[in-house]
């Protein structure tokens, strides 16, 4: 693992929270994007090298939707970079982590991404993020 990739935050309605730490982090919303395979509209702020995924969902069946029906609003995950996903994921298994994805899925901000269950890591959801390459 690299470094902390970001840290995602579910929230109710996108654009009020997007307006709530734009003011908090004195920066603006820098990119809004769907993944519709996950059911969630996702906006990213940066603050130095550190990035916030605000994470609303757009179905009402989705993982965020879900989580902030049992939760409520808060933090979702930690997501870390890695070098090589395929890599990572296999060493996890290895140690013992339980994974949601057998494969890497294509993820928000042209990242490839896995999850670690949050029973492996103490109630953490934990998320794997590789860059695509476009070459």
């Amino acid at each position: 693992m690299n470094k902390i990739e970001h840290i995602g935050i579910a929230v109710n309605d996108l654009q009020q929270a997007g307006n709530i730490y734009e003011k908090l982090l004195n920066t603006a919303v820098y990119k809004i994007e769907e993944v519709l395979s996950e059911g969630v509209k996702t906006a990213f702020l940066g603050v130095g090298t550190n990035k916030i995924e605000l994470l609303e969902a757009s179905t009402p069946d989705s993982p965020i939707a879900k989580f902030i029906a049992k939760k409520g609003e808060g933090v979702h995950h930690i997501a870390f970079e890695v070098s090589d996903i395929r890599a990572e994921m296999q060493r996890l298994k290895d140690e013992g982590f339980v994974l949601l994805n057998g494969e890497p899925k294509l993820g928000a901000d042209n990242k490839l991404v896995c999850f670690v269950h949050p029973k492996s890591a103490n109630g953490v959801l934990i998320e794997l993020c590789q860059e695509v390459n476009r070459d």
